[in-house]
């Protein structure tokens, strides 16, 4: 039986997702996955646009709690950080124990997009910290985004890839998502931790 592949990625605001999501998933057949796109299931209109941005959310939480893992577009998206959905979403399946990884089509690090996003106008505070002209400190970790994105994907042994896309291609160059896919193919879903237990715990409990 195929593992399940959720797909996550600012894509779906595409005017042509469709098409998108439909490479996406003859890739994921051709590394002998099934895919489960955002958009692939008609959701009722609703009453009111609450109601149906809450039905959208629920459809796509239980298309997650079917899926064996993930992989997450953090191609940076409105911004200088990654779509703040896909984030939620990798979140959600981290939580979960299930398979992750996660790429950008953006090869600078989180730290410097920061620093042009100030015009390079930062300064080396005293307490340590490069700050930027509004005083807020700077993530310096020499990770593709926030640590709580990076961390959670390598801290579960999840693939990162990290490609230089051309400007008109950050959302719908695949050759980053195929590098997951290709990391991802032979792998079993992973179990999901005990609850309670800090990844360390359990590591000891298992050398019992």
């Amino acid at each position: 039986m195929s593992l399940k592949l959720y797909i996550a990625g600012p894509e779906v605001f595409l005017a042509n997702a469709r098409e998108i999501m439909d490479q996406k998933t003859a890739l994921c057949r051709k590394y002998g996955f099934e895919a489960i796109c955002p958009g692939d299931l008609d959701i009722p209109p609703a009453a009111t646009k609450r109601g149906f941005g809450l039905a959208i959310s629920k459809v796509d939480e239980d298309m997650m709690d079917s899926a064996d893992g993930v992989i997450a577009n953090l191609t940076p998206f409105r911004g200088i950080a990654a779509d703040v959905g896909t984030c939620f979403e990798l979140g959600y399946m981290c939580a979960q124990g299930k398979l992750v990884a996660a790429y950008t089509n953006v090869a600078a690090d989180h730290y410097q997009r920061t620093v042009d996003y100030y015009g390079g106008r930062t300064v080396d505070a005293a307490d340590g910290q490069t700050r930027g002209p509004d005083g807020l400190s700077i993530e310096d970790f020499d990770m593709f985004d926030n640590l709580m994105l990076h961390g959670g994907v390598e801290r579960r042994g999840g693939h990162i890839a990290i490609h230089a896309a051309a400007p008109d291609a950050l959302y719908t160059d695949l050759t980053a998502f195929e590098q997951c896919l290709k990391a991802l193919a032979g792998r079993e879903p992973a179990m999901p931790r005990d609850e309670g237990k800090r990844p360390e715990e359990l590591d000891a409990s298992n050398d019992d």
